[in-house]
């Protein structure tokens, strides 16, 4: 299936808005993915693609850096995933002067965390190149796979339970869903093949511009693992996950748990949003209870400075209402 371009929804929603508060936006006509606001004060701010200038600059681009993160937030003591280091191609090694933190350092740290592990690009977004992986003959393909868009790539212990997004503006958690991974449910008929098909078709009827991989080395392990291939007819009303992220861009769907959040996390994420010097934040969660009670085994798996919803809001009209009123917010707390 051809690749589908990316559409950013930021630009056309902050314009469709701005007015509502009257304030303007600007769009740079050729590309469409940086633009300029202007607010009733006269005071202006500026976004490109997805990411808005509330935040310090150096908040977040310690954000961005998914190691360094983890370190400040470590030292601040949060519960951060356990034993994640970082490693780096063998190119950019060379360049620091690390050779020893290679792709095999990487494997030897994984085997003395033990398998399975998890792999990400340290830079990586829209979980591109996250994987669990539980061997040698796993990993040495998984690490060089994100070699090829990032220089480096952290291993991290397993961790597995619910995963969720909250989103904080300045005290104020405003928006959280729960992330569930891509999957399909068998009919008795179809095989996974057609139910991807399908489920990429109801992503189209949506609005979704989500483009499930049909080839994606992640599926077809997860397959493997499970004794199944792209032909395997499942039995009816098996649900079978196919990818162990649960980002929205992947294919994940997202269950609105706003209304719903105990406030040992709302705290948690709003105290740590202050803590990294941010305004504007994602915090992604894995829960091995669930959000709604206290006292949930926790880990942080990331944070965001720019937690874009486009996904989100392609996930239904009333997730896009919900978009609206968000941004709303955010650009009268931007005009403070």
């Amino acid at each position: 299936m051809k690749k589908k371009k990316e559409s950013y929804v930021l630009g056309p929603l902050l314009q469709r808005i701005a007015p509502t508060i009257g304030a303007s936006v600007l769009m740079e006509p050729e590309w469409k993915i940086a633009g300029q606001i202007t607010f009733k004060s006269g005071k202006r701010s500026y976004f490109r693609f997805n990411t808005l200038d509330i935040n310090p600059m150096g908040s977040s681009e310690i954000a961005r850096d998914k190691d360094y993160s983890f370190f400040f937030m470590k030292s601040l003591g949060y519960s951060v995933v356990p034993d994640s280091r970082a490693f780096y191609s063998k190119e950019w090694a060379t360049v620091i002067g690390a050779p020893e933190q290679n792709i095999d350092a990487a494997y030897a740290h994984a085997k003395k965390i033990g398998f399975p592990v998890i792999v990400k690009p340290n830079n990586g977004t829209h979980g591109k190149g996250v994987a669990v992986v539980s061997n040698k003959r796993e990993f040495y393909p998984a690490l060089r796979e994100i070699f090829k868009s990032d220089r480096v790539a952290l291993v991290q212990q397993y961790v597995s339970g619910k995963d969720y997004r909250l989103v904080v503006l300045d005290d104020e958690v405003i928006s959280a869903y729960e992330r569930i991974p891509l999957n399909v449910t068998g009919d008795g008929k179809s095989s996974i093949q057609e139910l991807m098909e399908a489920k990429q078709k109801t992503f189209s009827k949506l609005g979704r511009d989500t483009i499930i991989n049909f080839k994606d080395r992640r599926i077809l392990k997860k397959l493997k693992n499970c004794g199944y291939t792209l032909s395997s007819i499942p039995t009816k009303g098996e649900k079978l996950f196919l990818l162990d992220n649960a980002n929205l861009s992947t294919g994940g769907d997202s269950v609105d748990v706003s209304n719903n959040i105990h406030p040992h996390f709302k705290d948690l994420a709003v105290r740590l949003t202050k803590d990294m010097g941010l305004r504007l934040c994602g915090v992604d969660l894995m829960i091995k209870g669930n959000i709604y009670e206290d006292s949930q085994e926790y880990w942080i798996l990331e944070i965001n400075s720019a937690p874009g919803l486009d996904h989100y809001v392609k996930t239904g009209k009333a997730q896009e209402k919900i978009v609206e009123s968000l941004y709303t917010k955010i650009l009268k707390h931007m005009d403070r």
